[in-house]
């Protein structure tokens, strides 16, 4: 394909009709719609992580099935796979889309109002644009505005389809947004009265319940978290939840061959591309038997995105839209239960659960429930199968970033130190350049270790000291810090790999952690096994194929001692 006839990377892209008609490349996901159609229960529940193509999905839905939309058939879906195979119920809907993203939340009586007025908005846009097709639509859009009808208006659009003989389709995105933003602040009682008994959002969706015994035929529903759907069981107890399913794994995310296709499509030069992809950005798995992992389609966008306009790869090789995930982590972990098993995953690698698909706001900060919950978010995933139950891992790289700074911040707002980032990097450089260990750990050593409150104290262990030493490193884009590196010998705690930023960096470094408690007596036993350590990890297959690489085991003695022994 030679260069003029590149198509447009679609990054932030979300309207599927932009994509289509401005020359976007787009990865073909319309076999989900046949496949969506032929569900034996038209009323549809599927979330995702954030930034995984949900929003540009559900517009590529409303372009399919809006009446208003046939005579663009072919221009919007020609060349698609429902472009060749058109279901039977292609252009038939009048489709209202909500979105409640957005919504005010600082009081409760400011989310009523934000959210009937969001309500009452999109049934009067929904009737403004079938006004060719319902008759008294404009009426209609008066009688609401004047009466402020909120969610009662659903009830006027209903009556405007049922005169028309029209059946409408009903679209929901970010379903739980505002739910999310109550849970996040800890304003668990406003969460209740607006959703649970006789709550406003309830309220909303047992009349979209009635709606679908009459005018409303179709009803897709998407967001991040099930949070909501234990609270609406009784009130919206007729959609199927098709999150987990085989068949449903890849409908949102790229698979390899569909990554390999975009870049041939768009025109990324392979070249320059000088990271391993599927380590940084591939892992997700929504279902345990599922034949393929799929990349967080943002995260990709955004990287080939850099490297088209700087024809190298990134500064910031992780997107900066991970730091978002940051915050709402640090607000779901409030709870102490939560934050210990938070690190306990992150010392682990994972965690072996059960995903719930439905849990009730009350026991939200149950283990298993908060395990699920990190699932939902795409800071867990499936790695396999164990014992009835299954085996949760860190998705990737990028994720394992976003753990690696929160329990660095969370250790700084305890223990109320602040990094001194000329300092760090100070001590960074000696590692790169001279071949020097110690500046870092002395660093490290003051300023966090010795800082450490009574809390963080209890958790002071090998690892612990691993996941701090990898928050402090990672402050820097010197090197690519990673964990858990296999060797012919083991698994390295620390691998340091030179960025691909700063190739003039001279020296890499493997580090093992090693901790003791402050009262051991015997030291000598422990530093012959160092000395062994060494040896094992110089002979390796890995570490005799790297140039300028220094090895060192680092021997903790309680949270102010240590020792140094290198290779």
């Amino acid at each position: 394909m030679s260069s003029n006839t590149f198509k447009r990377l679609p990054y932030g892209e979300q309207n599927f009709a932009s994509v289509r008609t401005e020359n976007y490349a787009y990865v073909d996901k319309t076999r989900y719609i046949e496949m969506l159609e032929n569900e034996s229960n038209s009323r549809q529940f599927f979330i995702r992580p954030r930034k995984f193509g949900k929003s540009l999905f559900i517009s590529m839905l409303s372009y399919y099935y809006d009446k208003l939309c046939a005579d663009r058939f072919e221009e919007l879906f020609g060349g698609l796979y429902i472009g060749d195979n058109p279901t039977p119920l292609r252009n038939s809907y009048a489709v209202m889309e909500f979105d409640f993203s957005g919504l005010d939340t600082a009081t409760p009586e400011r989310f009523m109002k934000s959210f009937e007025k969001n309500v009452q908005k999109t049934v009067c846009i929904f009737l403004e644009k079938y006004s060719s097709v319902f008759p008294k639509a404009t009426e209609m859009i008066a009688q609401i505005n004047s009466q402020q009808e909120g969610i009662g208006s659903l009830r006027t659009a209903y009556g405007a389809a049922q005169l028309s003989g029209v059946k409408i389709f009903v679209i929901i995105d970010e379903y739980d947004h505002f739910a999310n933003d109550l849970l996040a602040m800890g304003v668990e009682d406003v969460y209740k009265k607006m959703i649970q008994a006789s709550g406003l959002v309830r309220d909303f969706y047992e009349t979209l319940k009635i709606g679908a015994k009459s005018v409303v035929d179709r009803i897709f529903i998407t967001g991040i978290s099930p949070v909501m759907l234990d609270n609406l069981t009784s009130g919206f107890n007729i959609a199927v939840i098709l999150t987990m399913h085989e068949r449903y794994n890849s409908m949102m995310g790229f698979t390899h061959g569909e990554l390999e296709w975009l870049m041939d499509e768009t025109g990324v030069n392979r070249d320059l591309i000088t990271v391993d992809m599927e380590w940084y950005y591939n892992g997700y798995l929504f279902n345990e038997d599922a034949a393929d992992r799929v990349y967080n389609p943002s995260m990709m966008l955004y990287f080939f995105s850099q490297i088209m306009d700087r024809r190298k790869i990134p500064k910031s090789i992780i997107d900066p839209n991970l730091k978002m995930d940051y915050g709402r982590l640090q607000r779901l972990v409030r709870h102490e239960a939560n934050r210990d098993m938070l690190l306990q995953i992150v010392k682990d690698g994972g965690v072996v659960s059960a995903i719930q698909t439905t849990f009730p706001i009350d026991i939200i900060h149950d283990n298993d429930q908060f395990v699920s919950l990190l699932f939902y978010m795409g800071l867990l995933t499936i790695e396999k199968p164990e014992f009835g139950l299954l085996r949760l891992c860190i998705p990737n790289y990028s994720i394992r970033t976003v753990f690696w700074e929160y329990i660095l911040r969370m250790a700084q707002t305890e223990a109320a130190f602040s990094i001194n980032n000329t300092e760090l990097n100070r001590a960074i450089r000696a590692l790169a350049l001279d071949g020097q260990a110690g500046p870092f750990l002395d660093y490290v050593s003051r300023n966090i270790f010795n800082r450490l409150s009574n809390r963080d104290l209890r958790q002071f262990d090998g690892k612990y000291i691993k996941i701090m030493l990898l928050g402090c490193l990672f402050q820097s884009n010197v090197y690519i810090p990673a964990s858990e590196t296999e060797t012919d010998s083991g698994y390295v705690d620390i691998c340091l790999r030179r960025s691909p930023l700063f190739p003039e960096v001279k020296y890499e470094w493997i580090f093992e952690i090693k901790y003791l408690k402050a009262s051991v007596k015997k030291l000598e036993p422990h530093r012959i096994e160092a000395g062994k350590q060494l040896q094992d990890y110089s002979s390796s297959a890995l570490m005799k194929d790297s140039r300028d690489l220094k090895k060192a085991v680092i021997l903790f003695i309680g949270k102010n001692k240590y020792e140094i022994f290198e290779d």
